[in-house]
């Protein structure tokens, strides 16, 4: 059994929320989640990740005989579709040009976790066990770290930490990275736009899904942690449990 939750918020500087997220539990062994968050302008990052958020949960919803039903090719096919959406908006509005969006999405049919990124949103994996990054920024920091250039506590205050190296609707093709994890009863899957992992560290978010309260209010006390650190970026969270 999947129980899920999500919370949004602008934060505390920002004046507009141009994170998106959807969140959709079709059964008890199925869930289906998606976090994006755009850029490109005011205006533009907040059309950039809502377009890509209704276009890729409308091709999800409207697969056809056509569409490849297994997991990871659903969501190449779903994102492929949102990216299209994004570039071509951004190609014939004068007010979108240059626009895109970050995007994590997951389907999630029990027990197995198939996931997808573009940019630095994020998807953990949190059990008894400990917490693990399941996907990969997208990023210039990222780069840096594989390199062995900084270390991951220099890259939570680099200057660079905000430049990502691939978005969706920034090119007519989507390069995106698949994962698969198995989880566990008791685990949980937690996605999040980089507001919260900017200012949250991974070992907080590990101790309110475990040990923090309810886990139907740990995207509100994540939230809150976010808050209370000046919540200079939207910040979005989306998490799953397996009960």
């Amino acid at each position: 059994m999947i129980h899920a939750w999500g919370i949004t918020d602008t934060g505390s500087v920002r004046q507009q929320n141009q994170d998106g997220f959807y969140l959709d539990l079709p059964s008890g062994t199925l869930a289906v989640g998606v976090v994006c968050d755009g850029m490109g302008g005011a205006r533009a990052g907040n059309i950039a990740s809502l377009l890509a958020v209704e276009t890729f949960v409308d091709a999800l919803q409207n697969q056809t005989g056509e569409v490849p039903d297994a997991p990871p090719a659903l969501l190449q096919y779903a994102a492929e579709q949102a990216n299209q959406a994004v570039f071509h908006r951004a190609q014939t509005d004068p007010d979108c040009r240059g626009m895109g969006t970050t995007m994590v999405a997951v389907i999630l049919a029990e027990p197995t976790a198939y996931l997808l990124n573009i940019g630095d949103s994020r998807a953990y994996h949190i059990s008894e066990d400990g917490i693990v990054k399941v996907t990969r920024d997208h990023s210039v920091v990222e780069d840096l770290m594989v390199r062995g250039q900084i270390t991951p506590e220099q890259a939570r205050t680099h200057p660079r930490k905000n430049l990502i190296t691939r978005a969706l609707g920034a090119e007519s093709h989507i390069r995106a990275d698949l994962y698969e994890k198995r989880l566990e009863k008791g685990d949980f899957l937690l996605l999040c736009s980089d507001g919260l992992s900017n200012v949250v560290t991974d070992q907080e978010m590990l101790y309110e899904a475990l040990h923090g309260g309810p886990p139907e209010e740990c995207c509100r006390r994540l939230l809150d942690i976010a808050l209370s650190r000046g919540a200079p970026d939207n910040v979005t969270v989306v998490l799953f449990q397996i009960v």
